[in-house]
């Protein structure tokens, strides 16, 4: 299970993973609702070829993807198949166009 610290750098890192060349045209804010002792809620904002993050809400999301910290830890850490995590039911998204182009525009460990 993730630390409170570990779940803190997982955005920054997510920042410096982002390839603005697979998100074209995509201007969306993504929230992060995550479970469990290390969960929270966080946002991605992706516009113009850039990418930036913030704890809390997001303003006006696109998309919001729910799942346990562990689990959204093994997924970001390349342990975890993003695919197959949303078929067992252990990640969810209210937006599956956008949750499928995110899994290339972050480059995965």
């Amino acid at each position: 299970m993730p630390t409170k610290e570990e779940m803190q750098q997982v955005f920054p890192e997510m920042v410096k993973r982002f390839q603005p060349d697979k998100a074209k045209g995509v201007n969306a804010v993504i929230q992060f609702e995550l479970s469990g002792d290390s969960g929270g809620t966080w946002w991605i904002k992706i516009a113009d070829g850039g990418c930036e993050y913030g704890e809390g809400a997001g303003a006006e999301p696109q998309m919001v993807f729910k799942a346990k910290d562990e689990d959204f830890f093994a997924l970001v850490n390349g342990k975890l198949n993003p695919v197959q995590a949303f078929m067992m039911g252990k990640i969810k998204v209210n937006n599956m166009e956008l949750g499928m182009k995110m899994t290339s525009m972050f480059q995965m460990a």
